[in-house]
């Protein structure tokens, strides 16, 4: 059983600093929550590269570099732009693993995707991981479980790498 909270990204961290590997992250609804979970560990600085928040679909495009035709195919909520999400940021801020959030938190459902609809992706050298996600609660809950399961699936792929 994996830890939570605050004491799975100290697992993260330490996972991290022993393999010698590297983090980024590329955030929209989680707002930079995942990288600021990161940082808060004591010596995140050992293995943290960086955070970007790309939270409209414009600056997933400008600044990520997701492909326009990707956005327009599927919208920005959507398994295939957090692979790109994750992809792009592990590149650009030359990190070992990248993991993405993508999704909607409320109040209101966005490009046809219910509230609580979330996409997390890790990229990393064995390649990408991708999940689902369908969390109940407000904004603030979604958003909260969102960067928890950021966290968890980086400590899987991470936990997978032993």
């Amino acid at each position: 059983m994996r830890p939570g909270g605050s004491d799975l990204a100290t697992a993260l961290v330490a996972a991290a600093r022993e393999r010698s590997a590297t983090v980024a992250t590329a955030e929209s609804l989680t707002g930079g929550l995942v990288c600021a979970a990161l940082v808060d560990v004591p010596g995140a600085s050992d293995v943290v590269r960086g955070g970007l928040v790309a939270y409209t679909a414009e600056t997933k495009v400008s600044v990520l570099g997701v492909p326009a035709d990707l956005i327009d195919r599927h919208g920005t909520v959507h398994e295939s732009v957090a692979e790109a999400m994750a992809v792009r940021a592990r590149e650009l801020l030359d990190a070992t693993y990248a993991v993405a959030t993508t999704g909607v938190a409320g109040p209101d459902p966005s490009e046809g995707r219910p509230v609580g609809t979330v996409h997390v992706a890790v990229a990393g050298p064995a390649g990408i991981v991708a999940r689902a996600y369908s969390f109940e609660g407000d904004r603030q809950s979604i958003r909260r479980q969102a960067s928890q399961a950021a966290l968890g699936l980086l400590c899987d792929v991470l936990a997978d790498t032993a």
